[in-house]
């Protein structure tokens, strides 16, 4: 009897490897750094007015857009050029908002990517140059300066009778166009505790970044604080900065949990299914009433030698009905995948509309274990 008892325990414990094992070869890890970002270290965005000038007669109409004429008039003033009460209507000129992102960490001098689109009417900036405009924080604060040739992807053409306008002309970038002139006084190597923000917040995820940092640190050091936050402390005399702290865990491979969730977005019609989504048992028949009308109208004449005659046009209709009536009733049983999931409403014929909703109507009824999210 202890005999048979022990090799119960075998097979049972040989299952759950082997289950276990399954379980690790469906599952995808991935690193610290790839689903967690760290408090504090993150970009900041800029924002100024400038004046792009040099276009080829496509820039802002002053009589339709008067700022381009007050930005330019100020400009030529700070530059010792009295310009008041004259009459300009240059069409080469045009008035754009600069948007960039301050990296974290930028030092004096760094050069940052920038972003130009036009305010007012103006067709197209290709071969504009923007005018030293400067860029500030959510503070006021002017963190950086930009200039530059503006790099234009879509470009218009107009002739008499057509013209043709491929991607947005009016939006354009300038590589390295901003020089960082104020730096975000922020140092991680003084820190003695940070904060880990899951980009997917989950329990599960939260408590198994916890444990892997712990065990590859041996210590005590990570704690998870919600499912969004982990709180990382240095411990007292321990060797290395927070720099190396973070260095040694952002290549920590950690499986992360998600829940099960059903993506809908109605406007385009995609449907994205996670692969833990459940379904228990349910019937689906799907059919529609369709009816269609369509108009055929024939000539109607009389023979070469008839008296009197004359040609008519005789309407004939075609009238066709589809009540659905081909359409089964699908029986899906408990604890179905996602793939016969998939396969079960393909086979009915279902299109994407139609199946976003069947799927609110499973989530109704109760039979789907997913949470339904509409974008």
């Amino acid at each position: 009897m202890p005999v048979f008892n022990n090799t119960l325990r075998l097979i049972a414990f040989l299952v759950s490897a082997m289950l276990c094992a399954e379980q690790a070869a469906n599952a995808t890890p991935s690193r610290i750094k790839d689903i967690v970002s760290v408090e504090g270290i993150r970009e900041n965005q800029l924002i100024g007015y400038g004046l792009i000038v040099g276009l080829n007669g496509t820039g802002d109409t002053f009589l339709n857009v008067p700022y381009t004429q007050q930005s330019l008039t100020a400009m030529l003033e700070r530059l010792g050029i009295n310009s008041k009460n004259q009459v300009m209507r240059p069409e080469n000129i045009a008035a754009v908002m600069v948007t960039a992102n301050l990296p974290s960490f930028s030092r004096q001098g760094t050069r940052i990517d920038v972003s130009v689109s036009s305010m007012g009417d103006a067709e197209d900036l290709k071969g504009g140059t923007l005018i030293a405009t400067p860029l500030l924080g959510a503070d006021g604060e002017v963190y950086a300066v930009a200039q530059g040739a503006v790099a234009v992807a879509g470009f218009s053409a107009q002739g008499e009778a057509a013209s043709i306008v491929q991607g947005v002309p009016t939006n354009g970038r300038i590589a390295n166009g901003g020089i960082v002139e104020r730096e975000l006084p922020f140092e991680l190597s003084d820190m003695n505790a940070v904060k880990l923000s899951l980009h997917n917040p989950d329990l599960t995820t939260a408590r198994r970044i916890t444990a892997a940092i712990n065990q590859t640190l041996d210590t005590s050091m990570a704690r998870a604080l919600d499912p969004a936050t982990i709180q990382l402390e240095r411990p007292v005399g321990y060797p290395l900065a927070m720099v190396d702290i973070l260095t040694n865990i952002e290549q920590i491979s950690v499986t992360p949990d998600q829940r099960a969730r059903v993506i809908i977005d109605e406007r385009t019609g995609i449907i994205v299914i996670g692969a833990d989504v459940r379904i228990a048992s349910v019937a689906i028949a799907q059919g529609n009433l369709t009816i269609s009308i369509s108009e055929t109208p024939q000539v109607s004449q009389p023979g070469a030698f008839a008296q009197g005659g004359q040609t008519e046009v005789v309407n004939r209709t075609g009238i066709e009905i589809d009540d659905g009536s081909d359409k089964r009733l699908t029986v899906l049983e408990p604890t179905v995948t996602l793939q016969e999931l998939v396969d079960g409403l393909n086979a009915l014929g279902v299109g994407p509309r139609d199946m976003i909703s069947i799927l609110q109507a499973v989530k109704a009824a109760g039979a789907m274990q997913a949470e339904i999210q509409v974008m």
